[in-house]
């Protein structure tokens, strides 16, 4: 394991973010995971920040709103596209996704929540703001683009507390 920094995680965590990464959340005894290729990081509050959007539809909605922390997993030189996809596309609503498609959790490091150990790159995060969109000011085209249904995000923002490599 290499602990990193919110600042050596950035380039690695982007580059992929736009391919896919794991949103884990685990409320009581349940967890579930969701892929996302929506996010950013950066500093706010004198603390180094990971915000990810999770639209109301979503079965992870419902725990992460209950949540006080997630994990992001990132698989940086690991092929999981079809892992990926597979949690992009089915519900934890309706099947538990990670045994389905054989992911392994591991205790993370400083929260509850576990990660997904075949990923390279983890982050850990304690929720410290969550926001709901206002669709009203959202320029016209991208919420034509992204909300043509107006299944709107709400914005959690997650202090991140260890970032590393495995």
């Amino acid at each position: 394991m290499k602990e990193i920094t919110f600042q050596e995680l950035s380039q690695d965590f982007l580059n992929q973010l736009v391919k896919g990464a794991f949103l884990t959340v685990k409320n009581d005894e349940k967890v579930n995971t969701m892929t996302i290729g929506w996010g950013t990081v950066g500093y706010i509050w004198n603390k180094p920040i990971l915000m990810v959007p999770v639209r109301y539809q979503r079965h992870t909605y419902s725990m992460i709103d209950q949540a006080q922390t997630f994990s992001v997993s990132v698989p940086v030189h690991k092929d999981m596209k079809k892992a990926l996809a597979f949690c992009g596309t089915k519900s934890g609503r309706d099947m538990d996704k990670i045994s389905e498609i054989g992911l392994v959790l591991e205790d993370a490091q400083m929260i509850d929540t576990p990660i997904i150990a075949d990923c390279d790159l983890h982050i850990e995060c304690k929720i410290v703001y969550k926001q709901a969109m206002e669709p009203g000011n959202l320029i016209g085209d991208i919420r034509k683009s992204s909300y043509p249904n107006n299944d709107f995000h709400v914005l959690y923002y997650g202090e991140i507390v260890k970032a590393y490599y495995k």
